[in-house]
């Protein structure tokens, strides 16, 4: 399994219940794709969401996303750690 980080744009004012929401709709259908989704992260001042996951693809992870209702086409393998 690879690992990903994504990006989300637009979560300017979300709060940590909603953040939760968004990320167990995630959860609920990560399986469907092979997909399992570790942690979200939020800076609500930026509005930005940064998702860490592993899956089989890029492509898998950007579905869930989708279909989840929070699309993003910035997902990015992972593949070197320190």
């Amino acid at each position: 399994m690879a690992t990903f980080m994504d990006v989300h744009d637009g979560f300017v004012g979300v709060t940590e219940a909603q953040l939760a929401e968004a990320h167990q709709a995630d959860l609920d259908i990560q399986a469907t794709e092979g997909v399992h989704f570790e942690r979200a992260w939020l800076d609500p001042e930026s509005g930005k969401v940064f998702c860490l996951s592993t899956g089989p693809s890029k492509d898998a992870v950007m579905r869930i996303h989708e279909r989840a209702g929070h699309p993003t086409d910035q997902v990015y393998e992972v593949s070197v750690e320190a």
